[in-house]
């Protein structure tokens, strides 16, 4: 007579306060039998820790994936509920359904499973510093993609938040089809 095994499922997502892109979460259900050294919240790691740590979640993690919400989603739903979707796709498109969802954070995105919230769980809990890195490295590769397709606004640098480059790129060039049009100020900017 065996315990069955629930399988729990890390999730966070990325790219809440930039001006321009989507915002990206990973899921992640970790092989108990194949620990990963140096997991831990993505933004205090290395660029060069977390592309590594990254090849090694999506080959030892028993199972991961990704979702996102769009620009125009985000500007439609706000920020918050774009990023419970976001994350809500990324679980449900997971190969293996969990049992169970760690959500980094204090909300919890409406799931097939149980979730529970875990505030600043990219730090402490395994799984959602896997799924941190995994949508850190994904939407950062992505903004260096954007970069060259939308030059000048230095999305490669600064990712799309608002750092000062970026606020004055903004003044030069205007608003871009990948900046978030409800967030003030790029909103600001269209009402000028």
């Amino acid at each position: 007579m065996g315990e069955s095994l629930i399988l729990i499922a890390g999730v966070d997502e990325v790219g809440r306060g930039p001006l321009a892109g989507p915002v990206v979460a990973a899921a992640v259900i970790l092989d108990p039998k194949r620990p990963i050294d140096g997991l831990a919240d993505s933004k205090k790691l290395t660029q060069k820790r977390r592309e590594q740590l990254a090849v090694t979640i999506r080959e030892q993690a028993l199972c991961w994936a990704l979702g996102r919400a769009e620009v125009d989603e985000i500007d439609r739903l706000n920020i918050l509920h774009a990023s419970l979707l976001a994350m809500r796709r990324a679980v449900e498109t997971l190969s293996v359904a969990p049992g169970h969802a760690l959500i980094d954070g204090n909300r919890c995105p409406d799931l097939p499973c149980s979730a529970e919230a875990v505030v600043g769980g990219d730090a402490t809990v395994a799984s959602i510093s896997a799924a941190s890195i995994l949508a850190k490295v994904a939407r950062d590769r992505e903004m260096v993609e954007l970069d060259s397709r939308y030059p000048g606004y230095g999305l490669a640098r600064h990712k799309g938040y608002p750092t000062k480059v970026h606020l004055e790129a903004l003044l030069t060039l205007g608003v871009s089809p990948i900046h978030r049009t409800s967030f003030a100020p790029v909103r600001r900017l269209l009402e000028s």
